[in-house]
C-alpha cells in the first residue's frame, strides 16, 4: 500500500455533517475517514455509519475505541457493524485512551487491556467460542456474536506514543498511529521502534486558510487545549525552550496549503505511511476540508512525484 492522506472528524457535529464532510473527502481524492472517539464527545458509531453509507471508496474506523469505558465484546459489535455499513471497507481503532483519571477509572494497565481486547474481538469475529480467561476480561466458553459479521478479520490500528504499546503494534496491528503530532523527529524514532511491517499513521489538529496568520491563530486555541498532554510524551521534543510557531510547526498542521502540503511531505520522508488532517480543518470545517482537497492534495502530489 503506497502512502496515503486520512482526514480525521472530532465528535462534535450535527447529524448529517459527517457524510457531508466524508463524500467531500472522498471527492478530494482521500484514502481514509475515521471519527475521533474522545472522552465527552459524542461516540464516533453514529457518525460512522453516517460516513459508510455517504461513501463508496474510503477506508473508515474509529481512532480510537478503549477497553475502559467499552468492554471488547462490544468493541467488537461496533467494530462489525461499521464493516456491515460499508461493505467492508472498516478497520478498528484500538487505544489506552486519554483524560480517564476524571472518571475515576483504573487504567494502570493498558498493555494487558488492549491485548486482551484485541484476543476477544478476534475471537468473536472468527466464530471461536472457546471462551477466554484473561486478567482484566474474562469471556465464558460458548460465548460467541448471534449474527453473522460481513468479514471474519478487521485491520487493526493500534493508537499510542507508548514503547509497550508500540512493540504490540509492531507484532499485532497493521497500523500505529501518532494522534496530536507533526513531528518529523518523532515519526523517525517510531519508525525505528516499528520496524517496517506495520503501517505508521501521523495525524493532528489541522487548520488551513489562504490566511496563514490566522490559520496558525486558529490552530495554536485548538493546540493548546491537549499540548499538556502530548508534549510531555515526546522524547524529542524540550516544549518549555520552544517558541510558539516552533511549538505549532510540531504538534499542528497549520497555515496556508504550501505551508501544510511540506510538512506533510517532511512526515512522510521521515518515514510516515499515512498523514491524517485532524479537526478543524479550517476556520470553517467544509471549506477547511475543499482546501485541503483542491489545494493541499495537488501539493502534495507534485511534491511526490
Amino acid at each position: 500500500m503506497s502512502r496515503e492522506l486520512g482526514l480525521g472528524l472530532q465528535g462534535d457535529k450535527r447529524p448529517g455533517a459527517y457524510g457531508t464532510l466524508a463524500a467531500d473527502a472522498e471527492a478530494a481524492g482521500f484514502d481514509v475517514v475515521t471519527v475521533y472517539n474522545d472522552l465527552f464527545f459524542q461516540p464516533s458509531l453514529p457518525a460512522l455509519l453516517e460516513v459508510a453509507r455517504a461513501t463508496q471508496r474510503v477506508r473508515l474506523g474509529p481512532s480510537c475505541l478503549n477497553p475502559f469505558t467499552l468492554h471488547p465484546v462490544e468493541i467488537a459489535g461496533q467494530a462489525a457493524a461499521v464493516d456491515a455499513a460499508s461493505g467492508g471497507r472498516a478497520f478498528l481503532g484500538l487505544a489506552a485512551g486519554a483524560w480517564l483519571d476524571r472518571l475515576g477509572l483504573d487504567d494502570l494497565r493498558p498493555l494487558t487491556a488492549i491485548r486482551e481486547t484485541w484476543a476477544i474481538v478476534r475471537a468473536l469475529l472468527r466464530g471461536d467460542d472457546s471462551g477466554f480467561a484473561g486478567e482484566l476480561f474474562t469471556l465464558v466458553p460458548g460465548s460467541r456474536l448471534a449474527y453473522e459479521p460481513l468479514r471474519r478479520s478487521l485491520p487493526l490500528l493500534v493508537g499510542t506514543w507508548s514503547p509497550r504499546l508500540t512493540a504490540f503494534a509492531a507484532a499485532e496491528a497493521d497500523e500505529l498511529k501518532l494522534g496530536g503530532s507533526a513531528n518529523p523527529a518523532l515519526v523517525r524514532l517510531v519508525r525505528e521502534r516499528l520496524g517496517e511491517g506495520t503501517r505508521l499513521v501521523v495525524g493532528a489538529v489541522t487548520v488551513v486558510d489562504a490566511d496563514d496568520a490566522a490559520a496558525r491563530d486558529h490552530a495554536w486555541r485548538e493546540v493548546a487545549l491537549y499540548l499538556p498532554v502530548v508534549a510531555r510524551r515526546d522524547p524529542t521534543v524540550d516544549a518549555a525552550s520552544l517558541d510558539r510557531d516552533r511549538l505549532l510547526d510540531l504538534f499542528a498542521f497549520a497555515g496556508d496549503p504550501s505551508r501544510i502540503a511540506e510538512q506533510a511531505e517532511a512526515l512522510f520522508e521521515a518515514g510516515a505511511d499515512r498523514v491524517e488532517f485532524g479537526t478543524p480543518h479550517g476556520l470553517d470545517a467544509r471549506r477547511g476540508v475543499a482546501l485541503l482537497g483542491e489545494r493541499v492534495l495537488p501539493a502534495l502530489r507534485q511534491l511526490m512525484a
